[in-house]
């Protein structure tokens, strides 16, 4: 079968809101994945790395549900993809913040520290057992780039495939 015969007559398939609502959950569905991946061979995130995969489990329905409206009701298909964007920008932020503080250009959050409980009576238990997971420390690096740099590159990415998506969506209506 060609191209020609497998779209509509005249017709060319072409990337829009849909396209990039699919891309967006897939790409959050493998990086998580991933994450757990390396979570299962003994790297533990850090309270950073926790917080920078929300927007990759709100992308997941997020991109199915903007997918799923894209055809049916364009705008709120627009309305999530824009969300969407704003969240991986956020991400994409946070994970320099987080790459910075592992490079020692500035200083990590204090909740990288501890993992923020007390127990009273117990405080030199608790420091004994607890495992502190650092975030101005790189647990693994890949090429030279720690995981949070490679959140900044996909973040970023996935705030640009929406913004894409949305932009290709709007001018396919001209």
């Amino acid at each position: 079968m060609s191209y020609n015969s497998a779209t509509a007559a005249g017709e060319r398939a072409s990337f829009d809101a849909r396209s990039a609502a699919i891309v967006i959950a897939a790409v959050s569905i493998i990086s998580l994945a991933a994450a757990w991946l390396f979570e299962l061979y003994g790297y533990k995130p850090c309270p950073l790395c926790l917080e920078e995969r929300v927007p990759y489990y709100a992308g997941i329905p997020g991109g199915i549900l903007a997918a799923w409206f894209a055809t049916r009701a364009p705008r709120i298909a627009v309305v999530i993809l824009a969300a969407i964007a704003l969240a991986f920008l956020y991400n994409a932020g946070l994970s320099v913040y987080h790459a910075g503080a592992e490079w020692k250009l500035w200083p990590g959050p204090d909740t990288c520290a501890s993992d923020g409980t007390f127990k009273p009576g117990a405080l030199l238990q608790s420091l004994r057992s607890n495992a502190v997971v650092r975030c101005d420390e790189a647990a693994l690096r890949i090429w030279g780039v720690s995981l949070a740099g490679y959140n900044v590159l996909i973040s970023a990415a996935l705030a640009a495939v929406a913004a894409f998506g949305i932009w290709r969506s709007r001018t396919r209506k001209r």
